[in-house]
C-alpha cells in the first residue's frame, strides 16, 4: 500500500479530536442517519449501518445517542440529507477530497470553499483530484502487550479472511481490504479472537506529497477547518507529513 500509514495521521490528531468528543458524535449521528435511510435501521442486513454503529461504539458514543440517530433515520419527518463531495488542492499543492452530509448545499459548499482558500488553497473540478485515491476497507488492530501475534502469523489471518494488505508498526496492525469485502474480513478476524479497534470504508491515496516545510502550518490549519465544519463527514488527503510532526 505504498508505504501509506493512515494510522500514522489519526494518531497525531486523536488528541485535538478528543477535545471535541461532541462535534464528533454529531457527525457520526449524520452517518447513521443516512445509513438507516439506504439500507434500513436493521445492522443484520445493512452491512454499512453495521460499520458506522462499530465506528461509533470505538469513539465512545453513548448507546441512547446511537439509538436515537438510529430511530431519527427510520422517520418519516426526518431532514433530507444529501452526500456531497467536494475536491481540490491545499497549501503545497497537496490533493484533498471533502465528504459532506448537508441538508444545505449552498451553506457547504462556501464553507468548504472558504477554508480553502484562506488558507492557499482552491477547489477544483470534480474528478480533478479523485482519481487519486482509491476506495478501501481498511480496520485496524492495536498491538497490546498481552499480544503475541506476529506479522506473519497476522498476515495469514488477513489473507485467510479475504483481506488484500497488512502494514505493521509497533502500534498496529493496519489490514486493506476490497470495499465489498470489508464486513466479511471484519466478521472473519473477530471470529478468530482479534479486537478490532476500527472497521470502516476510507479513501486511500495512490502517492504521497511531500508537504514543504514553509506550507505545513497552513495545511494543518486547511484541515483543522475542514474537519470542525458540522457538515464535513470526512477528509482525506495525499499528504506526506514530516516524522518530526
Amino acid at each position: 500500500m505504498s508505504g501509506h500509514s493512515k494510522w500514522h495521521n489519526i494518531q497525531g490528531r486523536k488528541n485535538a479530536q478528543d477535545a471535541k468528543r461532541g462535534k464528533i458524535f454529531q457527525k457520526i449521528s449524520r452517518e447513521l442517519f443516512m445509513a438507516v435511510k439506504a439500507g434500513g435501521p436493521d445492522p443484520d442486513s445493512n452491512s454499512n449501518l453495521r460499520l458506522i454503529m462499530d465506528k461509533a461504539k470505538a469513539a465512545n458514543m453513548p448507546k441512547d445517542n446511537i439509538k436515537r440517530a438510529v430511530a431519527k433515520g427510520s422517520g418519516s419527518d426526518a431532514a433530507n440529507y444529501e452526500e456531497v463531495t467536494y475536491e481540490g488542492y491545499g497549501p503545497g499543492g497537496i490533493a484533498v477530497l471533502v465528504h459532506a452530509l448537508t441538508d444545505n448545499k449552498n451553506r457547504t459548499a462556501a464553507a468548504v470553499r472558504s477554508a480553502f482558500t484562506h488558507h492557499g488553497g482552491a477547489l477544483a473540478a470534480t474528478g480533478a483530484v479523485s482519481y487519486m485515491f482509491d476506495r478501501k476497507g481498511y480496520i485496524v488492530i492495536q498491538r497490546t502487550d498481552d499480544m503475541d501475534t506476529d506479522e506473519d502469523t497476522m498476515l495469514m489471518d488477513v489473507l485467510d479472511a479475504g483481506g488484500d494488505d497488512l502494514q505493521s508498526s509497533d502500534e498496529a496492525f493496519e489490514i486493506y481490504t476490497d470495499p465489498k469485502q470489508l464486513a466479511q474480513v471484519r466478521d472473519a478476524l473477530e471470529a478468530k479472537g482479534y479486537n478490532l479497534e476500527s472497521a470502516e470504508l476510507t479513501m486511500i491515496p495512490e502517492t504521497l506529497t511531500d508537504v514543504p516545510e514553509d506550507k505545513l502550518e497552513k495545511l494543518q490549519h486547511m484541515l483543522e477547518e475542514l474537519e470542525d465544519n458540522d457538515d464535513v463527514a470526512d477528509v482525506y488527503e495525499a499528504a506526506n507529513f514530516p516524522d518530526e510532526d
